[in-house]
């Protein structure tokens, strides 16, 4: 473990990292508030297990009101949750996550933390958590960044108990407890000194809480009054929390920012305990550390800070960084001088970007780029050197009155350069629990620091700085104004399949026609296209040249070759092979308006799902709720699927539907996932499909909550939505009633077609219903109760009407044979 140094410090020069893609300085309420971080020595690491788990309220009082630095550790990215923006599931949704942590902490001011663990999905607790999880490899983690970030409180947002609420919340302070005892031995996990000292905090403390029914402070439990007004900021702390955590936009997080002081309870867990605060016994000041002349500069930038213009104390913050050098604390050295030197450069006024209009490179390549600057102090800034990536040149180029220089450099990128993707992304998965990470230095962090910059010495007063810009795109958005982002490295040739999966009938007489596509960003000559399955070519192998951007390629595959692929499913490979190299990935493109665009690159694959599969229906009208493949999938099948708009609910009410009007063409309707939560005119389509149903229609919703509902009444009938599920993707399926028309047609459906689900069996199960409704299933977890509400029918009029909470969004997408085959069984009710 740990196998190279990633943090290179340099004797008088000091090299820091910036997430953005520009350095710009911060707002003079901000510098404020870090030179006043910069005066207070404790450091507070808050705990847990997901996005969204954190405590922001806290957060924000910690960072802005105590002006103590604060991080987050989230154990996971969130890679198990449901997605209310789009179809992402998975390490995409993880990626997603990530970064909307990353926009709260914009605003709280927190830093932010992983570690290699997955989300999973729900476990109902720690024993089937640790089932998945490695709990040595999670602990060397959390050791890790413990080590790295050294704080001196650890604060949980959980307990080791079933009030946590989840199996992976439990599991958090689980972890938390075993790495604040092993961070202080130098025999835990060895190889990590070689880049990080031991470090034991002074105390671990439990942030209680009260989640819905379960209130779990008390009285006599360590209080703490947060939520203050913040005149620098507008708004209390409990506002700006508010605001944080609505960032958490694909979990449906938004959340009210509520004015007045409130009280946080907290209660000790290990460690020397705290009496009266939460710093008890803690060295907090320079002059208790011994550094008085630190903390009497210090006082004298605060009290004499000009809000209008900062670099006024660009003289005593210059001193000052003489005398934090001359620290023995190397870690502390470090920690502060990093800090300051970001104050500096913020109150020079100093901005720096690198820029180019091409969104995307490939390795090898030259583009043009524009590097601008410009300081607004007065003569504080002097480019003395430049180093663009494969060359260096001297500038001395003094930045004064606030004018902007522009300088253009070709530049080209490296051979070897590594495609963009998220650093835990770039290798498949240790396993389905846990990243993979190439480079051990990098588990902790969020995303890992630009490869390709342009490297600046800076001169400021007799002190010299090399800051980073990353390399970068940067455009006119008519909407959004200027965009700036990382620039993305891209193969030469992208390989992807025009859809991701393919439906095989069992013993049917036709051949599969199948495409691909090729997005090339150079000419290649003779290369050769290849159609894999289990590592052999059962198609291509012609020769093609791509001359043009975008090329579709069209393969065959024989009924002869069809026979020998099993029952199942079934996975083919692409790739493109030229000049001796191999091309067999796919772009994955993520981008929506809160957050940058984000890219990882998966294996050109394809899925072919192949079995007895059947389905009676032909069009199909489709509601939908949170993003899911749901439709697409139907279209793959060959059902015309037509998404449900105001205007098609509002037929001639005196029609022999009975006011069902225009849905009666519709073989079935289907509700998407949290239709319910989502779509906000439900409320006035439920009548139309209530008399959908009357008339004969063929109506399936799939799961809701009752997280901010429209409809209260959903059904036809009263059932009652509950936090009731089945975790355990291979739990035993009991059939009620095994002649039930809906698992006979026109699919016999067997224990068989239970087999290969993923994550779970499904979530929010009814747990009462009316007498009309008759259960299908019977499904539990090992050692619960069993459950009957994974799926409900019930004759309605003339039609039937099916409420199913079963994880299809999950199943169909991973190419689950048999959770198609019970899926079109559902569509086809109403035609057996």
């Amino acid at each position: 473990m740990f196998k190279r140094l990633t943090v290179i410090f340099f004797l008088g020069v000091y090299s820091f990292f910036c997430p953005a893609q520009q350095v710009r300085p911060s707002k003079s309420s901000e510098i404020y508030r870090e030179l006043k971080t910069l005066k207070h020595l404790p450091k507070v690491l808050y705990l847990a297990a997901h996005p969204d788990d954190e405590n922001t309220g806290l957060l924000s009082w910690l960072i802005n009101d105590q002006n103590v630095e604060t991080s987050y550790l989230s154990l996971t990215r969130g890679d198990g949750g449901q997605n209310l923006l789009g179809t992402e599931q998975g390490a995409a949704l993880g990626l997603i996550r990530t970064h909307e942590l990353l926009e709260a902490r914009k605003l709280d001011g927190a830093r932010q933390f992983f570690t290699r663990a997955i989300d999973f999905g729900f476990s109902k607790n720690t024993k089937d958590t640790f089932k998945q999880w490695d709990a040595d490899s999670i602990t060397a983690d959390v050791v890790w960044v413990i080590r790295r970030f050294r704080p001196d409180v650890i604060i949980c947002r959980f307990p080791p108990t079933a009030a946590a609420g989840h199996g992976q919340h439990a599991a958090s302070a689980v972890v938390a407890e075993k790495a604040f005892k092993l961070a202080g031995d130098k025999r835990a996990f060895p190889n990590q000194l070689k880049y990080v000292d031991v470090w034991q905090p002074k105390r671990v403390l439990w942030n209680t809480f009260r989640f819905g029914g379960v209130n779990t402070t008390s009285e006599n439990q360590l209080k703490v009054i947060v939520g203050q007004y913040d005149a620098q900021l507008g708004m209390g702390y409990g506002e700006l929390a508010g605001l944080s955590r609505s960032l958490h936009k694909s979990q449906g997080a938004g959340t009210q920012s509520v004015a007045g002081i409130r009280t946080e309870y907290f209660t000790q867990v290990l460690g020397e305990p705290a009496k009266t605060s939460l710093f008890d016994g803690l060295v907090k000041t320079w002059t208790a550390k011994g550094n008085s002349n630190i903390d009497k500069m210090l006082d004298e930038v605060i009290s004499g800070f000009n809000f209008n213009k900062p670099a006024l104390s660009l003289p005593a913050l210059l001193v000052l960084r003489k005398n934090l050098s001359a620290l023995k604390d190397e870690n502390l050295r470090k920690d502060k001088i990093r800090a300051l030197d970001n104050i500096i450069l913020s109150c020079s006024g100093f901005m720096g970007e690198a820029v180019t209009n091409q969104a995307e490179a490939v390795a090898g390549d030259t583009y043009n780029f524009k590097l601008n600057l410009i300081s607004r102090a007065e003569n504080s800034v002097t480019v003395e050197r430049v180093s663009w990536l494969n060359q260096s040149e001297t500038l001395n180029k003094k930045l004064s009155g606030d004018s902007l220089i522009t300088i253009e450099h070709n530049i080209q990128i490296p051979a070897d350069a590594s495609l963009t993707e998220p650093y835990w992304l770039a290798k498949p998965a240790k396993d389905a629990a846990t990243f993979s990470v190439a480079n051990d230095t990098l588990i902790g962090l969020p995303e890992a620091e630009s490869a390709l910059n342009v490297l600046l010495t800076l001169k400021i007063g007799n002190e010299r700085f090399q800051v980073k810009l990353p390399l970068s795109f940067k455009k006119l958005d008519p909407v959004r104004g200027d965009v700036v982002e990382a620039l993305r490295i891209v193969p030469a040739l992208e390989v992807k399949f025009t859809q991701p999966i393919y439906l095989v009938k069992e013993n049917d007489d036709l051949q599969l026609s199948l495409n691909f596509k090729l997005n090339s960003n150079r000419q290649f000559k003779n290369g050769k296209v290849n159609l894999l399955f289990n590592g052999e070519r059962i198609g291509g192998g012609d020769v093609v040249s791509i001359s043009a951007k975008d090329m579709t390629i069209n393969y065959v595959i024989t009924k002869e070759t069809l026979n020998k692929i099993n029952s199942g499913r079934v996975q083919l490979d692409a790739n493109y092979v030229a000049d001796d190299k191999t091309y067999n990935k796919k772009q994955v493109l993520i981008q929506y308006p809160h957050l940058p665009s984000l890219q990882y690159f998966a294996p050109a694959t394809a899925i072919i799902m192949k079995g007895d599969i059947q389905a009676k229906v032909k069009k199909v009208g489709y509601v939908e709720g949170a993003g899911d493949f749901i439709p697409e999938f139907l279209r793959i099948a060959g059902i015309q699927v037509d998404v449900l708009k105001d205007e098609d609910f509002y037929g001639n009410a005196d029609d022999a539907g009975g006011g069902a009007g225009k849905l009666l063409q519709y073989d079935a309707i289907v509700l998407g996932v949290r239709a319910n939560n989502t779509e906000k005119k439900l409320g006035r389509w439920m009548p139309f499909l209530s008399s959908y149903v009357k008339a004969g229609g063929n109506l399936v919703m799939q799961y809701n909550t009752n997280q901010d509902v429209t409809v209260n009444k959903l059904g036809m009938y009263d059932f009652s939505i509950a936090n009731k599920r089945v975790t355990e993707e291979n739990a035993v399926v009991t059939f009620l009633n095994p002649n039930h028309k809906l698992l006979n047609f026109p699919n016999k459906i067997t224990a068989e077609d239970f087999k290969g689900w993923v994550q779970e069996r499904g979530a929010y199960f009814p747990d009462k219903w009316d007498a009309a409704y008759e259960p299908l299933f019977e499904m539990h977890d090992t050692d619960e109760e069993p459950l009957q509400g994974s799926t409900l029918y019930a004759r309605f009029g003339k039609g039937n009407f099916i409420y199913t909470p079963l994880a299809f969004f999950r199943q169909l997408p991973a190419g689950n044979v048999g959770a198609a085959r019970l899926f079109f069984n559902f569509l086809s009710a109403q035609k057996n």
